[in-house]
């Protein structure tokens, strides 16, 4: 899968602030800023996340990705 087509995932199904991927066609790095973050723990972001790809990672068409999930008060008060 490209990183277009994973974004476009994603995106369809999380309510994102801010989004980037970036990998190299099987090890993917992922900042999702979503406001349905808000409350959750870390776990239950990726799984989240993890949901948006449906079968994507058990078929490893999405072999690896790391995720860093913020809420948007989180991403704001991120250093620059």
């Amino acid at each position: 899968m490209t990183a277009d087509q994973i974004k476009q995932l994603i995106a369809a199904g999380l309510a994102c602030d801010y989004l980037t991927l970036e990998g190299d066609g099987r090890h993917w790095y992922a900042v999702v800023v979503s406001p349905e973050f808000d409350g959750k723990r870390a776990i239950a972001r990726h799984q989240r996340v993890y949901a948006c790809l449906g079968d994507k990672m058990k078929t490893d068409e999405v072999h690896a990705l790391s995720i860093k999930a913020f809420t948007p008060a989180e991403w704001a008060a991120q250093p620059v």
